[in-house]
């Protein structure tokens, strides 16, 4: 599955006729659905993939409607239920919804009002959702450390943490190096419920062949040359959390095989050790390969990558988000300049903006720590910036027309950025002016330039800033 968004969909009743009803009505609506005959199958069905959205009937086989109603609101307590009725139990159903319950619907119902249910409990998942996702944009800026941003992707990748982060399902995180793989693994584990049990990341393009076995699974002592002490492995200490395999495509076949049999099976074998290891850890891995073509190829087990590519994140590359360019550097400056309100200038800003950053936010962050270090820590200029960045400008410039790419895209880009930044710091001049490098009376020339509205009072001000 991709990064699907959405509505997941689950009908739990005993009468197959039901459940074809109740999935025609969820698919026609755009909803991923699926069915369960009983509780039990349902229960089993949310620990491999959560739903959003739950009808059950009340009578079920064995456990009723009401108890697997108190099941899910346990484990998954964002997920809306609802609950089928028939005649004479619609008294069960309303202290259904004292326990948590969505509403109720009874049977036989017509399919209009079937699907205004779903539609409704949808709406809600959507609501809460972008409320979330609105609630922890700050925090997010804050702990997340590079997942900033306001554009469309990175707002995507923002509303699929909160969906998973309450989670246990596989997850692949692809990207290329330096889009912060790492930092989406730990806003999943640390903003859910097993943000107080282990995080561990593992760098498998970094393991030792030779180690690989036992680093991943331990070993007892006497198991091989060196061992002079048993081990614990980084799957035994990540039980009960997250094991985060970052590069996961760098793993030789073999280790492979062994990595898809822990999935599998839930347990490792230390090495020299006749014992199995029960552990339980949700995995989120990462790559920069196309781990698809990997498996057509042969490098990469097919089966394994099935049991990986469960959900996919995307991480945008920068160059593909470059509205989010002037946030970042200033998210930087304050981290690696904090309180020295360094500035950076227009010019400086543009070559950010041109720049295709084929390393990323990383190599963005790198950008400016150089520009601190060898400049005069007042003001980021063109002169500040790495070589590499400098070459590209120079070639750019003698391969393209850049004075139309600066009359056209730059202009563009300009307005755009200037736009998002006002809008996000609710129109304060001083802030905004500090963000994108410009002046205050520079910032109201070009407010005014781009037509972009001012709050209310701060328009009576731009003839006199723009005489200055």
């Amino acid at each position: 599955m991709s990064n699907d968004l959405r509505i997941r969909f689950l009908v739990v009743d005993d009468e197959p006729s039901i459940r074809k009803l109740c999935m025609t009505i969820g698919e026609k609506l755009g909803f991923i659905c699926s069915e369960a005959e009983s509780a039990e199958v349902a229960l089993a069905t949310l620990e491999r993939q959560a739903a959003d959205v739950v009808i059950a009937d009340l009578k079920l086989p064995q456990m009723s409607g009401v108890n697997l109603l108190r099941e899910i609101k346990q484990i998954l307590p964002g997920v809306e239920v609802a609950i089928m009725t028939g005649h004479g139990t619609i008294e069960s159903a309303v202290d259904a919804m004292k326990l948590g319950a969505y509403d109720y619907i009874e049977k036989p119902f017509r399919v209009e009002k079937l699907r205004l249910l779903l539609q409704r409990m949808a709406e809600k998942i959507r609501l809460v959702n972008e409320n979330q996702v609105l609630r922890e944009r700050m925090d997010t800026q804050v702990r997340l450390d590079g997942i900033v941003g306001t554009s469309a992707k990175v707002q995507d990748v923002l509303r699929m943490i909160a969906r998973l982060k309450d989670s246990r399902t596989p997850v692949l995180i692809a990207g290329e190096s330096g889009t912060g793989k790492e930092l989406v693994a730990r806003a999943i584990h640390f903003r859910g419920p097993l943000a107080q049990m282990p995080f561990v990341a593992v760098d498998c393009g970094a393991l030792v062949p030779t180690l690989m076995e036992s680093e991943l699974f331990g070993h007892e002592r006497g198991a091989f040359t060196g061992a002079m002490k048993s081990k614990m492995g980084l799957f035994q200490a990540a039980n009960g959390g997250t094991i985060f395999l970052d590069e996961i495509g760098e793993l030789p076949l073999e280790m492979q095989a062994k990595l898809l049999r822990v999935l599998q099976e839930k347990e490792v074998r230390p090495v020299g050790s006749n014992e199995n290891v029960a552990v339980e850890v949700r995995v989120i891995a990462a790559t920069n390969r196309d781990l698809e073509a990997a498996y057509r190829s042969g490098s990469f087990r097919k089966d394994l990558f099935f049991r990986l590519n469960v959900i996919t994140v995307n991480m945008p590359a920068l160059r593909e988000r470059r509205s989010d360019i002037p946030m970042l550097v200033h998210c930087f400056l304050d981290r690696h300049a904090p309180g020295e309100n360094v500035q950076v200038s227009f010019a400086a800003m543009k070559v950010f903006l041109q720049y295709d950053w084929p390393g990323n936010v990383r190599e963005l962050e790198n950008a400016i720590a150089r520009a601190l270090a060898l400049g005069d820590r007042r003001t980021i200029d063109v002169k500040d910036l790495p070589p590499a960045i400098l070459s590209c400008q120079e070639m750019s410039a003698s391969t393209a027309d850049r004075d139309t790419l600066a009359s056209t895209a730059l202009a563009d880009m300009e307005r755009m950025t200037i736009l998002r930044v006002f809008e996000q710091v609710g129109g304060d001049k001083e802030l905004a002016g500090r963000m994108l490098g410009i002046s205050r009376a520079t910032l109201y020339r070009k407010l005014k330039q781009y037509q972009i509205p001012l709050r209310a009072g701060a328009a009576r001000n731009v003839d006199e800033m723009t005489s200055v």
